[in-house]
């Protein structure tokens, strides 16, 4: 018999080795580039806010919200949407993501129809969105974004789009409508689509946190009976007929792994669920709409670094049609 410290060495490596075998990993390109960055000569669009918002649906909650409006936005013409969850990160101008440059130099250069963006923090319980709260998150984020019922995609399509939309000319085509978000802000993401595809139908996941933040059992939910998370999506997913969806994925292999869950795997079942519902649609010669998606893995850790240097590519791709 091997000694035990040999044992332990193979088993670790076996264990390991489906994670990686057979992926493809991207290590370039992965550094904010050109489209992220303010341009010389590139009219930039009006980001305004923040605005404080007090939902009807997630009572007792305060949120903050910002406005991007392109340069030459025509009220004439319904403009396309872009709503981002953990919206205090999104429009950082040093941050990883920068999504409103990204908006702002994709327009102009005809990559993407004109955009209206809408960026959305999480609730807080409190009287007023605290001031010094800087990047950090809200204490009702979990409450939100992790859970798979439908509150807030309903906070979303019944309150706020309408109330943005009296300003603006927000197109109601789903096809023309993107979420996206990272870690829990990626699963809030898909959550809102998966429960309203005629609202939504592309999704930007970047990092997302498909594993049991928001699970709870029985013994901690006041209705006595198990709270789903995400670690049960890839299952709906089989089990469902499939949606108009269009999702694109970036995860990286030196994610977090924890007593939530492994968000690298957690990924990748979500890609090979959709896979499964697609061809299992497809043998049972199931009329309908499938699933389309692209998947980026890389070597990035828990981080939005990854996502905003691939941001660009995900708009190009998301209204590529």
């Amino acid at each position: 018999m091997l000694p035990r410290s040999i044992r332990f060495f193979v088993v670790v490596l076996v264990a390991t080795l489906p994670l990686r075998a057979g992926l493809e990993i991207r290590t370039d390109g992965l550094e904010l580039g050109p489209d992220s960055l303010v341009q010389d000569g590139v009219p930039a669009g009006q980001l305004q806010g923040p605005f404080e918002f007090r939902s009807g649906i997630i009572k007792n909650t305060v949120r903050r919200y910002w406005v991007y409006v392109p340069s030459g936005y025509d009220p004439a013409e319904p403009a396309n949407v872009l709503v981002w969850q953990d919206g205090q990160r999104a429009v950082h101008p040093r941050g990883s993501l920068r999504v409103p440059n990204v908006l702002t130099n994709l327009i102009h250069d005809g990559s993407i129809p004109p955009t209206i963006g809408i960026f959305i923090t999480p609730g807080n319980t409190s009287a007023h969105y605290p001031d010094d709260l800087g990047m950090s998150n809200p204490n009702h984020r979990w409450q939100e974004y992790d859970v798979l019922t439908p509150d807030y995609a309903r906070m979303l399509i019944e309150e706020i789009l309408p109330m943005v939309g009296a300003d603006y000319n927000l197109t109601d085509d789903p096809a023309r409508r993107a979420i996206g978000g990272t870690s829990s802000g990626a699963i809030c993401a898909f959550t809102v689509a998966w429960h309203y595809p005629d609202a939504f139908r592309n999704v930007i996941s970047f990092i997302g946190s498909y594993v049991s933040i928001g699970a709870r059992p029985p013994a901690d939910d006041p209705s006595g009976q198990w709270s789903a998370g995400g670690q049960d999506y890839p299952a709906l997913i089989r089990r469902s007929p499939p949606k108009p969806l269009k999702i694109f994925f970036q995860d990286g292999s030196n994610d977090l792994d924890n007593r939530w869950g492994h968000w690298f795997l957690a990924n990748q079942q979500m890609v090979k669920a959709l896979h499964y519902a697609n061809r299992a649609a497809d043998e049972a010669s199931l009329a309908g709409p499938r699933f389309e998606e692209k998947h980026v893995w890389t070597d990035g850790a828990h981080s939005d670094d990854h996502g905003g240097a691939l941001l660009p590519e995900a708009l190009r791709w998301i209204w590529s049609d």
